[in-house]
């Protein structure tokens, strides 16, 4: 049995695993939102000497968490690896890494990465791994993800586009064994921004209860009859003539961004299409998808899709350290 640390570190939120290898299986883990905006907010404020390490104030971060889940565990993560994927690489990250460019290997080849020695004060070896970006586009985090999502029974032979619902929306376009190119939607940072500071925040509010798919659908409807600058005041107009409630709104305008999102997508018959998305959008995604005509989407299991980082990981790490595998 072999051990590793997996560390899915994003702008606003930190998760780490402890996994058991080969199986890939969770033993514990930590979750927060000490993200890494928030820990290089705190590394500008801390003045000297903190400035002067930045790797090891970030490292410092993570090592806390790695003493909370041997706590948890109950056993010693003395000399564990670990794998650093997500925004950890980024400016604002613990070090700033470059990025793969395109096309992009689907099984991890391409990835760039830095490898950190293990340290008295930090007694792990550290991989970290960066993105990739296009010529107008960039992704960390998501890379790892995709790379974990690929399988040796999928078909090949026809394009495929992977689809990772978030604030920031990933559709990632692969042919064959390559990443051609990727388009970031910005569906839920949108959202947020409309129901909490715009004229439509008080049309709408707080999901409560059931989700109304029938006005989620005619934002989605809406979202190919109209364009999106005019479309989203109905959420206005739905509470001026009382249409909707303001719970109904909310799936509304839900609906409206992700069919704006959505309808971006090639026609359902020029490939094949992968949903990736967690238990919380899995369902929005999902009739959606079928609304606009891709009934034929591969709709991948929510909790396997959390595991896909962790996958993901392990096979980068296994490209560089393959007798790490047995």
């Amino acid at each position: 049995m072999g051990l590793f640390l997996s560390c899915d570190w994003g702008t606003s939120s930190f998760r780490l695993r402890l996994i058991q290898t080969p199986e890939l299986i969770t033993l514990a883990a930590e979750h927060s939102t000490q993200g890494i905006a928030a820990t290089f907010q705190a590394w500008e404020a801390g003045g000297p000497p903190e400035r002067a390490g930045r790797a090891a104030f970030y490292l410092q971060v993570i090592s806390e968490a790695i003493t909370a889940l041997a706590q948890r565990s109950g056993q010693s993560l003395q000399q564990v690896p670990l794998i650093i994927s997500g925004m950890a690489s980024a400016s604002i990250g613990m070090m700033e890494l470059p990025y793969g460019k395109l096309p992009f290997a689907t099984d991890g080849d391409q990835v760039y990465t830095q490898q950190l020695p293990a340290t008295a004060d930090f007694p792990h070896e550290v991989l970290l791994i960066s993105g990739v970006c296009s010529e107008r586009d960039v992704m960390r985090g998501e890379e790892t993800q995709l790379i974990g999502c690929i399988t040796e029974d999928m078909d090949a032979s026809r394009p495929r586009n992977f689809i990772f619902p978030g604030t920031h929306s990933k559709h990632i376009w692969v042919q064959g064994d390559k990443v051609k190119d990727f388009r970031t939607f910005m569906t839920g940072e949108l959202f947020d921004l409309l129901r909490r500071h715009s004229i439509l925040k008080g049309a709408i509010t707080g999901q409560e209860g059931a989700f109304h798919e029938a006005s989620y659908l005619q934002g989605v409807t809406d979202a190919g009859r109209y364009p999106l600058l005019n479309a989203i005041f109905q959420v206005r107009t739905n509470q001026l003539f009382g249409r909707l409630s303001g719970t109904e709104n909310f799936d509304y305008l839900s609906g409206l961004l992700i069919g704006t999102e959505l309808k971006e997508l090639l026609p359902a018959d020029a490939g094949s299409t992968y949903l990736c998305g967690g238990a919380h959008l899995q369902e929005r995604y999902t009739v959606a998808l079928y609304a606009l005509g891709h009934t034929a989407a591969v709709v991948f299991p929510a909790n396997w899709i959390e595991e896909a980082v962790v996958r993901g990981q392990y096979k980068i790490w296994n490209r560089l350290k393959p007798s790490y595998a047995t």
